[in-house]
C-alpha cells in the first residue's frame, strides 16, 4: 500500500490523483484533517498521530512540509522518520530540492531531511524537485498591470535566469517511482529506485527579459525589463504580508538568480516521464493571458 502525505496541497493532490488512476496499486491519502475514512490523519505537528497513520504502509510518499521555519521542519520530518521506522514502512520517497537550489536558504532543511530519512531502516528515493513554474508565473502575473500601463516589467532577476519545471511533471515522476516501488515490493524484491536520488530539474531557464517578451506578446505592446534591486524587493515583500521566513527564502532565491546560480546543469526528469516535459514558456503565457483578462 502507498500513502501520500500532504494531499490537500497542490503537489500532494496531483500525486494522489495520478496514483488513484492506477488499478494495480492501493493508495491512501494522508492529510492534517483526515477523518480516518476518506483520508488518514497525518499531522506532522502532532507526532502522536503518525504511527497509526503509517500502519500497513509499504511505500510512504513524504511531500515536504517546508512551509515553516527551519527548526519546525526538522521537528516535523524527524517525527515522520521515527514513525515510519516504528510502523515498518519499507520504502520512503521524499520530495526534496534540486541541485540548482543548493545555494538557497531553502536547501538546508531539505538536505537535513534527506540525511535523516536515509538513516532509517527503510530504503529511500530522493526526488530532488526543481523550482515550480509558479515562480516566474507569479512575477509576470503580478507585473502585468504595470507593464500594460507603463511598458516596463520589473523583477529581481538581474541578468540571471531561473530553471523551472511544471508541477504536473514532478507529480508524474513521483507517481511512477511510487507505483514501481510498490509493485517491486509486492513481487518480493527491493524497489528498483531503492537508495537513489533523481535531479528533477526543468529543461528551461527564464530571465527577466524573457518574461518581458512574454508580456509584450500577450499585451501587444513593447515591454522593457527593469532589474529591480533586492532592497526594492524586500520593501515590497515586507509590505505584502508574507511571514519573515518566507521573505528570507524569497530574497535568497532572487539573489541566486542574480548571481547566475539558479540554472540547471542537467536533469533526470525526462527518463521518468512518458512524454517530453511540459513547455514552461507556454504555461507562463497562458497565466499572463488569464491575469490580463482578470484585470479588465
Amino acid at each position: 500500500m502507498i500513502l501520500v502525505t500532504g494531499v490537500s496541497g497542490s503537489l500532494g493532490g496531483l500525486i494522489l490523483e495520478g496514483l488513484s488512476g492506477l488499478d494495480d496499486v492501493r493508495t491512501v491519502a494522508g492529510t492534517r484533517s483526515g477523518d480516518g475514512v476518506a483520508a488518514r490523519r497525518v499531522d506532522f505537528d502532532d507526532p502522536g498521530s503518525l504511527p497509526a497513520a503509517f500502519q500497513g504502509v509499504d511505500v510512504l510518499v513524504v511531500v515536504s512540509a517546508g512551509y515553516a521555519e527551519d527548526d519546525v521542519v526538522y521537528a516535523r520530518h524527524g517525527a515522520v522518520a521515527d514513525a515510519a521506522a516504528a510502523a515498518g514502512v519499507r520504502h520512503l520517497i521524499y520530495t526534496s530540492l534540486a541541485a540548482s537550489g543548493e545555494s538557497m536558504t531553502i536547501a538546508l532543511p531539505h538536505r537535513w531531511s534527506e540525511a535523516r530519512f536515509a538513516s532509517g531502516p527503510y530504503t529511500t528515493t530522493m526526488l530532488r524537485n526543481g523550482l515550480y513554474t509558479e515562480v516566474p508565473v507569479g512575477l509576470a502575473a503580478a507585473g502585468v498591470v504595470r507593464a500594460a500601463a507603463t511598458g516596463v516589467f520589473a523583477a529581481p532577476f538581474g541578468q540571471g535566469r531561473l530553471s523551472v519545471v511544471a508541477k504536473q511533471d514532478l507529480a508524474d515522476a513521483a507517481v511512477r517511482v511510487a507505483a514501481e516501488s510498490d509493485r517491486d515490493l509486492a513481487a518480493g524484491r527491493a524497489s528498483r529506485h531503492a537508495d537513489r536520488g533523481y535531479e528533477l530539474e526543468g529543461d528551461t531557464a527564464v530571465g527577466g527579459a524573457d518574461l518581458a517578451r512574454i508580456l509584450a506578446e500577450v499585451l501587444g505592446r513593447p515591454v522593457a525589463y527593469h532589474a529591480a534591486s533586492l532592497a526594492e524587493t524586500r520593501a515590497a515583500l515586507e509590505g505584502g504580508g508574507p511571514e519573515p521566513y518566507q521573505i528570507t527564502h524569497a530574497l535568497s532565491l532572487f539573489s541566486n538568480v542574480i548571481a547566475g546560480r539558479a540554472e540547471a546543469a542537467g536533469s533526470d526528469l525526462p527518463g521518468l516521464l512518458d512524454a517530453a516535459p511540459r513547455p514552461v514558456r507556454a504555461a507562463i503565457a497562458e497565466a499572463v493571458t488569464e491575469a490580463v483578462a482578470g484585470s479588465r
